[in-house]
């Protein structure tokens, strides 16, 4: 059975008859067993799936089968997904079951998507390389050497080798947008609020945005439209109508947009290569008839720690609750109250989530909160202002979706600083609440993934989607 580009060709053939959930079910399986050295299941639901598979195709023979019949989807382990497990990705949940469906996971099910497994990740999704799991870092499909980037690595390298069609991850800082330029598919962050947050791990709360990882633009607008809009289960979601991203995807060729290139990047860091894309990508919309406005983003210095102190401070207070008290890991190693405390968190936390948590509560301290907290909260504002204002007057953004390709595992372990640069252009949208999108555009000299970026105003996830077809069009 070959591989399918997209959900659309796989459903005709689906309906047609000339294939079954079953079967599609079984490839992916087969494909998931072959490709166990890239560490991007925790959990394979084999069993279930198969069940759910054969459910699906007798409501297809019925005529009662729903807008997603079939296809299959990866869960990042930070949804919950009910009596299944559910880690993040760390031991201070071992054991723990989720006792639930996140909204946007029962939403696929109502439509007769098929989960097929959990995803690795980095641990409560902080990290860009994957390599901050309990369970051991997911590797790039194109060389198992590098990191699929994070911290939705494991999900975003099962769409791109076919493990699955199509992943729900989290993006906080660009964990959904990074992965998937390092691994050649399409990462989409909608508006903050878009999608309901409930049943998602918290990382931190303002940021936080369920995101899809696809190999095309119109797998993830089908997902999108399903899985979005009100839930009385999330009283920040956006009540906002949902429109029908799929169906409204083609008119983006009788278009003309107007789209804002980035134009100032750090002296050191970006490969050169990734510019070069950019700017012919560039040329190429300006020649298909689009307008083409330079723009230079005035906080560039300043939108990672930004970013970094008001995650992290949301991070510290969204972690207390894991103390050995309630549920997962608790140490054996305790003989009070406040050793537990102190000993199950060390135990249960990596070191990744450690220096975060350390971090925030240091940024929240009654010295520290106006010079850190109160700033950043300031500096926000000003780089929402800054995009508002930008689209005033235009359509999209256009900039690198990473500095890099996929670096070496082990690279920038040691080098905290340079693993938080992976980060620094996906960071934007999260700190001003805009949808963004990953496209692959190209690949470097080592035949590595090149994603680009679009941004767009919010709710606009047409115009981003819209565009995204247009910057991965050749014609």
């Amino acid at each position: 059975m070959a591989h399918y580009p997209d959900y659309a060709q796989f459903r005709k053939d689906l309906l047609a008859g000339k294939i079954t959930c079953r079967d599609q079910v079984l490839w992916h399986l087969q494909q998931i067993d072959h490709h166990r050295s890239l560490n991007c299941f925790l959990t394979v639901f084999e069993k279930e799936a198969l069940e759910r598979a054969d459910a699906i195709d007798h409501k297809i023979k019925d005529g009662s089968f729903g807008k997603l019949a079939g296809l299959v989807v990866g869960l990042k382990d930070v949804l919950s997904f009910q009596d299944h497990p559910l880690q993040a990705s760390s031991k201070i949940l071992n054991g723990f079951t989720a006792q639930y469906n996140a909204t946007a996971v029962q939403r696929l099910l109502n439509e007769d998507a098929i989960i097929i497994g959990r995803q690795n990740c980095d641990e409560f999704g902080m990290g860009s390389s994957n390599e901050h799991s309990a369970f051991g870092p997911a590797r790039n499909p194109f060389d198992a050497t590098r990191t699929p980037g994070g911290s939705s690595g494991g999900s975003a390298a099962a769409v791109a080798k076919g493990l699955c069609q199509v992943s729900l991850g989290s993006d906080t800082g660009g964990s959904v947008r990074q992965p998937a330029s390092f691994c050649g598919v399409v990462g989409i962050k909608p508006t903050y609020s878009r999608i309901s947050r409930h049943g998602l791990v918290a990382y931190a709360s303002s940021f936080d945005t369920i995101g899809i990882l696809a190999t095309s633009t119109y797998d993830c607008a089908l997902t999108l439209e399903v899985i979005a809009g009100a839930d009385s289960f999330d009283s920040t979601v956006s009540r906002q109508v949902v429109p029908a991203y799929s169906q409204n995807l083609m008119s983006a060729f009788d278009r003309r947009f107007r789209i804002a290139v980035l134009q100032n990047f750090p002296e050191e860091g970006i490969m050169p290569e990734i510019i070069e894309v950019m700017k012919a990508k560039a040329e190429h919309l300006r020649n298909k008839g689009h307008e083409i406005i330079p723009f230079h983003f005035p906080f560039t210095d300043f939108v990672l720690p930004t970013y970094y102190i008001l995650t992290t401070a949301e991070a510290s207070s969204n972690l207390s609750r894991y103390d050995g008290v309630r549920f997962g890991h608790r140490s054996d190693q305790c003989i009070d109250l406040e050793s537990m405390y102190k000993k199950s968190r060390s135990e249960g936390f990596g070191a990744e989530v450690q220096r975060r948590i350390l971090l925030g509560n240091f940024v929240l301290s009654s010295d520290y909160y106006d010079s850190y907290f109160a700033q950043a909260q300031k500096v926000r504002r000003l780089i929402r202002d800054t995009f508002r204002k930008l689209f005033e007057t235009t359509d999209l953004l256009l900039m690198p979706t990473a500095p890099t390709t996929a670096f070496k595992i082990g690279e920038h372990q040691q080098d905290p600083v340079k693993m938080f640069l992976a980060d620094l252009f996906s960071v934007q949208a999260n700190v001003a609440g805009l949808p963004a999108i990953s496209v692959p555009c190209g690949q470097d000299r080592n035949g590595l993934p090149i994603g680009l970026q679009l941004m767009a105003s919010e709710f606009k996830e047409i115009d981003l989607l819209q565009g995204a077809l247009l910057l991965s069009s050749k014609a």
